[in-house]
């Protein structure tokens, strides 16, 4: 996506203006920075080259404090206007982030699917992979609560920007701590409303897809009154409605061409309906003794199900290969589960600013959103445990008399792996809600541009489970009894108990707080060989506070798949912010231009330190524009880093080594799903950071421009924990952080944050714009915006060899060679069209699952390419009333097969893949002027 231009003229600016544009070339100026930004003077202009009749405003853009005339700048930002977001059909801030190239491994909600899982509903970006709490995201140049839900990302949920109101969004693709903060290292992202708006405008949009399910329909209705010139006030505000139906894996055809069964059995789930039942050794030696047979055949796993080999289809397999085995029988959850969730957003933002007179004004501005998520996930999975006197096929076992080896009772209990389908699915509703209050006075003092603002956010998180979660310990006293049948259906006693036990509560309450008093003032101070030296000076003070508030219900720790964070009680804790910084304009001659910035921030118990950053432009001639910096920054642990309940989760299958040594390294005797427990640290140190970049930004005509910026980051004293596939890999290093009981098992994996090593991240920002093409059939543009990672590696331990995720799956994610957005436009009077293409490079998959009843590791596996197509057309039937069609997905391409073990969802990567297939929109809008 890109900013639109005028036709004809350079799209540099001339030697003396580039002098004053230095100012904003704070750094590593992106490819898509370098075309967007310069193409900035275009947007400030109408389209029909009178713009010099036209009276210019000096604004700030993002990437410096200091304010000048948008048409004398070549901003360091990739720019996205409102015409880009309505032609490409996006309706949330989350979608329109998955189209930028340098958004690597953001949250999502396809990725966030999962049963009782971290930060449901947290939707987020992450500029250029190097983690979302190292992306800053603003709204109108200011910050917002971060999403309150304690998890191992801390930034901005971006379901709380309110979409419909943007006007522009800047996107700064470097490291800008030295303006904006500590979480600025991977860049700076800037969602900016509409402001002085008069009249009314009314937008609808309405989508489905071709295959059903996750159907959308939006409204909003923009208001405005009062000219701020003539009537010394202007008040408007925008209120967006947004409501997506979920979908299920039932509803998509790539999903059985997956082959998921045959593939990734063993990532299926041993819980099914007929119950598995899970031997103890003992137990089975003596089945095997005795001559008991199953499905005609000798037993050979410690897993059995007497309903094999039918076990109950669709859902229940026989899957001699899966996770069941030969013995038992396997579930399959992706035959229909959740694959896109049910939600519904609303959203306000209304802005009102006053006049006190031609030097000074007052404003004000209220956001307020919620945004609900509705997750439908499978029927409970439950580990019940039942006498072997009531299972008939068992009655004659002799259990109760026999011993093993050893002279011990072999024992009458039977554990059981059941799915819970009488129950229902389990439900839950994640919401999360936002409100953000700024107040301030903006104006020129003694020669002085100033701001100065009170800013009032927060966000609060709510997690409830609905439906489908029991009781545990009456669930237990129900199977004991013989009312819940575990493998058939339950008497009308036993139905009547698991509706009796039913769960509506809502288990987790977070809520996260930031008040902040901020100001800045620029001037320009003298003149140099090209143009005024100009100054900025701005800090913030804010406090933050955070609440976790976990019910007693979950405390009691007796809700069947939901466990309670270790330690029998919430958290709240809060903490001081200040930070000072300054910026300084060296326009040295005509064609060279310096920055120099610096900010020094202090967190409380944590420390502080000064960020410096110098940055430098030359523009030998009126076709090339060269820049280059460099800088320093940190990143203060977050209150989630420091603070966070301990969290009860587990790896994907993987081998202890030690167990592994004592059974000729048979995989399917010491592989399994180990249980981990995560920890915050509150004796975290800030990370340090150092970024430079470098580009070249040429105009060799004045329909084409071209850029290409490098960029280099490197963080220090790395946040992070150890992954849980290393830690088992290297016990000779890290042995210490399992945890093992008596017979020298694995009990859990310690998983706690530290500072530990290092991450290096480089690449190479590509763009070509190709703009104001007048033919005799109407005028053509295209942008292709696209970005080449160089490295992209993390160190677990200083003096440790470093670990790349570059085109490779590793632990959580992966980070992709090459990714870009292509975009070609026409436009003829009142037509116009558009046709965008997105794509992501291939890369090694993560070939880690292993098959625990057989042994075998999963079979290697490339991920292939992924691109998508779309198109729009719009057609503008008056000045007032507009109307825009398109198809997003044309060619209805489907997610490339995955055989990661990370996510919940198998058979593919969610995080940067769509499930949606093809999709048809529609929108209408109506404005009165």
């Amino acid at each position: 996506m890109y900013m639109k231009r005028q036709d004809g003229g350079s799209v540099l600016p001339r030697e003396s203006v580039l002098a004053q544009g230095v100012r904003l070339a704070l750094g590593a100026l992106s490819v898509s920075a370098a075309l967007g930004m310069l193409a900035g003077a275009a947007q400030a202009q109408e389209q029909d080259g009178e713009a010099g009749q036209k009276k210019m405003q000096r604004v700030e853009i993002t990437g410096s404090a200091i304010k000048r005339l948008e048409s004398e700048t070549a901003l360091p930002v990739q720019i996205i206007t409102r015409a880009e977001i309505d032609k490409a059909g996006v309706t949330t801030a989350a979608e329109l982030m998955a189209r930028v190239s340098a958004n690597v491994g953001g949250l999502t909600d396809g990725a966030s699917i999962n049963i009782g899982g971290d930060q449901r509903g947290f939707n987020s970006a992450n500029l250029r992979g190097v983690g979302t709490s190292s992306t800053l995201v603003l709204l109108n140049g200011r910050r917002m609560a971060n999403f309150a839900s304690p998890g191992d990302d801390a930034g901005v949920d971006l379901n709380n920007i309110p979409a419909a109101a943007l006007q522009r969004v800047e996107v700064l693709l470097d490291g800008a701590s030295a303006l904006y903060g500590t979480d600025a290292i991977g860049g700076v992202i800037n969602f900016i409303t509409r402001k002085d708006y008069q009249g009314v405008e009314l937008n609808v949009y309405g989508s489905g897809t071709q295959e059903g399910g996750a159907g959308k329909r939006t409204a909003s209705i923009t208001a405005g009154t009062g000219d701020l010139v003539a009537d010394g006030y202007n008040i408007f505000a925008v209120v967006d409605l947004q409501k997506t139906d979920r979908l299920r894996s039932s509803q998509r055809k790539f999903i059985p061409n997956l082959q998921i069964p045959q593939r990734l059995g063993h990532l299926l789930s041993n819980f099914t309906s007929p119950a598995n039942i899970r031997l103890s050794n003992a137990q089975r030696t003596e089945l095997q003794k005795n001559g008991f047979l199953l499905n005609g055949q000798p037993i050979t796993n410690r897993q059995i199900n007497f309903a094999i080999p039918n076990c109950a289809p669709p859902a229940n397999l026989y899957l001699p290969n899966g996770t069941g085995g030969v013995d038992a029988c396997t579930y399959d959850y992706m035959g229909d589960t959740e694959l896109y969730p049910k939600t519904d957003k609303q959203n306000l933002l209304t802005r009102g600013v006053l006049k006190l007179n031609n030097d000074h004004q007052l404003y004000a501005e209220v956001a307020l959103s919620r945004s609900r998520s509705y997750y439908v996930g499978s029927s409970a999975r439950v580990t019940g445990y039942l006498d072997y006197s009531k299972v008939p096929q068992l009655v004659n076992a002799g259990f109760d008399t026999a011993v093993d080896e050893d002279g011990d009772p072999v024992g009458r209990e039977l554990e059981l792996r059941m799915r819970l389908n009488e129950a229902g699915m389990r439900t839950s509703q994640l919401t999360s809600e936002s409100q953000r209050f700024v107040v301030g006075a903006t104006g020129t003092l003694a020669g002085w541009d100033y701001d100065v603002g009170l800013n009032h956010s927060v966000n609060v998180v709510k997690d409830r489970d609905t439906h489908g979660y029991v009781l545990y310990d009456k669930l237990l006293e129900g199977i004991a009894a013989g009312d819940i049948n575990p493998f058939g259906p339950s008497s009308a006693k036993g139905r009547a108990l698991l509706d009796s036990i039913q769960i509506d509560d809502e288990v987790r309450h977070a809520r996260g707080t930031m008040d902040g008093v901020d100001f800045k003032a620029s001037r320009a101070l003298m003149a140099l060989g090209g143009g005024d030296m100009a100054l900025a000076l701005g800090g913030e003070v804010r406090r933050e506070r955070t609440e976790f508030r976990p019910s007693a219900l979950l405390m009691s720790d007796n809700i069947n798949n939901d466990a309670a964070p270790e330690g029998g009680k919430g958290t709240s804790d809060s903490r001081n912010v200040q930070a000072i910084y300054g910026e300084l304009l060296l326009p040295l001659t005509k064609q060279w231009q310096a920055q120099l910035s610096g900010r020094y921030d202090h967190y409380e118990r944590v420390g502080g330190a000064l960020s410096p950053k110098v940055g430098l432009t030359y523009m030998p001639s009126k076709q090339v524009l060269m820049r280059a910096s460099a800088g320093k920054g940190f990143r203060a642990p977050s209150m989630s880093d420091l603070h966070r309940p301990t969290v009860y989760s587990s790896t994907a299958t993987l081998p202890d080594p030690v167990l592994c040594a004592t059974v000729d390294n048979n995989y399917a005797d010491c592989a399994l799903n180990w249980d981990t427990r995560r920890y915050s640290n509150d004796k975290l140190k800030p990370e340090r950071s150092r970024q430079f970049s470098a580009g070249l930004v040429l105009e060799p005509s004045q329909h084409w421009t071209f850029s290409f910026d490098y960029w280099n980051i490197k963080r220090m004293d790395l946040i992070s924990e150890i992954g849980d596939d290393i830690i088992l890999g290297n016990l000779g290093k890290y042995g210490d952080l399992v945890h093992r009981d008596e017979d020298n098992e694995i009990d859990y994996i310690e998983l706690r944050k530290e500072n530990r090593g290092a991450q290096k991240a480089s690449g190479i920002d590509i763009t070509a714009d190709l703009h104001g093409v007048k033919t005799a059939w109407g005028r053509f543009g295209g942008h292709l915006s696209g970005t080449y990672v160089l490295d992209s590696k993390i160190q677990t331990s200083p003096g440790e060899d470093f670990i790349s995720n570059l085109n490779a799956f590793v632990t959580d994610g992966v980070v992709q060679r090459w990714r870009h957005t292509i975009t070609l436009d026409w436009d003829n009077g009142p037509y116009s069209a558009s046709l965008s293409n997105t794509y992501s490079s291939g890369y090694r998959d993560q070939n880690s699952a292993i098959n625990t009843d057989d042994g075998s590791v999963v079979k290697a596996n490339r991920v292939k390419a992924y691109t998508l197509w779309d198109m729009s057309g719009a057609y503008a039937v008056s000045k007032q009333f507009k109307l825009r069609a398109g198809i997003q997905n044309l060619f209805n391409t489907s997610p490339p097969y995955s055989n990661q073990a990370y996510f919940f969802l198998s058979g593919y990567d969610p995080t940067y893949t769509d499930p949606r297939g093809r999709r048809f929109y529609a929108s209408a809008n109506y404005s009165f002027k």
